[in-house]
């Protein structure tokens, strides 16, 4: 197997040979722009991963893995204009740097442009890819949903969360592995394994994004700090807190979470001390290990050489040690 950046050059190199670039330009240029951000490019590299983790060339994975990279670019246009945040990986969001309308529509193609992707292997493996990824979109929009309806609930359990960020996150990464593994084609029990490695690995993800949200260095972070406290999002360290909190600092939270100063500057600090203060945001940090640790757990159960376990468990502290 390859190093990781040696997945992330491989991945990169392919997405700059696509051409992406058509008319009517307004349609592909916001598509292009947000493709060429950068970021992590994780979901990718797990699909080209997996692939090799179970003898497969990882450049028979390339097609797939860019279906995976253009949904995900898709949902985070879409997710900026819901949020109506300002910035995507220290950058403007294609609906600021455009409109609106142009970044609903510049999206919606992104969805039709990674199911194409797919018509690029033989039937048998298409049939189970494109199975496998309208599951896996509909389970992203209805943890979008959910993510939506949170931030006007008062009752929202730690369990429903967890919930909302395996369907609006976690599945996405799961998906992406499986799909290495669908290529690769290895065995029903191989690809059940894989996939519970990717979800337990993107709930932690999911949960270090929250956490890094609000304790995040803004020079590295690429995104709006505060951005869920400003959104009033009941996020695993605010329902924590919750949990914890005395009835002073219970009230002083609900009250933070229930106003829009004109700057938020102020109720961001005052809500990550409460973070603090009532152990919210160590326990984050535990929870974090814990989904981690239960993605390791699945290796052991994987009929794969000890090199490539390894491989993927360099990958999952990586991405658990990460600051962007």
């Amino acid at each position: 197997m390859l190093a990781i950046t040696q997945y992330q050059d491989a991945f990169i190199a392919y997405l700059k040979e696509q051409h992406i670039l058509r008319q009517p330009q307004n349609l592909y240029e916001p598509i292009d722009y947000i493709l060429g951000l950068g970021g992590k490019r994780m979901r990718p590299v797990l699909t080209l991963m997996a692939a090799e983790v179970f003898d497969c060339d990882y450049q028979q994975a390339l097609p797939a893995a860019m279906a995976v990279e253009v949904f995900h670019n898709f949902s985070l246009v879409h997710d900026d204009i819901m949020d109506d945040a300002p910035l995507r990986r220290g950058k403007e969001t294609v609906h600021e740097k455009w409109n609106l309308n142009t970044g609903i529509l510049s999206g919606d193609a992104m969805l039709i442009l990674a199911y194409q992707y797919f018509e690029q292997y033989r039937p048998e493996i298409f049939r189970d890819l494109a199975k496998l990824f309208s599951k896996t979109a509909l389970e992203v929009c209805e943890g979008q949903q959910w993510d939506v309806d949170f931030e006007n609930r008062e009752d929202v359990t730690i369990a429903e969360y967890l919930k909302m960020i395996e369907y609006k996150t976690a599945v996405l990464v799961g998906a992406a592995m499986q799909m290495g593994a669908i290529i690769a084609e290895t065995s029903e029990e191989n690809k059940r394994l894989i996939y519970d490695f990717g979800l337990y690995l993107g709930i932690a993800f999911q949960l270090q994004d929250d956490y890094l949200d609000v304790f995040g260095d803004p020079e590295t972070f690429g995104k709006q700090i505060g951005g869920d406290i400003i959104e009033n999002k009941k996020t695993y360290l605010y329902l924590k807190a919750m949990a914890f909190a005395e009835k002073p600092e219970a009230e002083q939270l609900q009250h933070l979470y229930s106003i829009q100063p004109a700057d938020n500057t102020e109720k961001i600090q005052s809500v990550a001390t409460v973070f603090n203060a009532t152990g919210a945001s160590e326990a984050t940090r535990e929870a974090i290990k814990q989904y981690t640790l239960k993605a390791f757990d699945t290796l052991n159960r994987m009929q794969i050489s000890e090199d490539k376990k390894q491989a993927l468990r360099t990958f999952g502290e990586n991405l658990m040690d990460r600051k962007v």
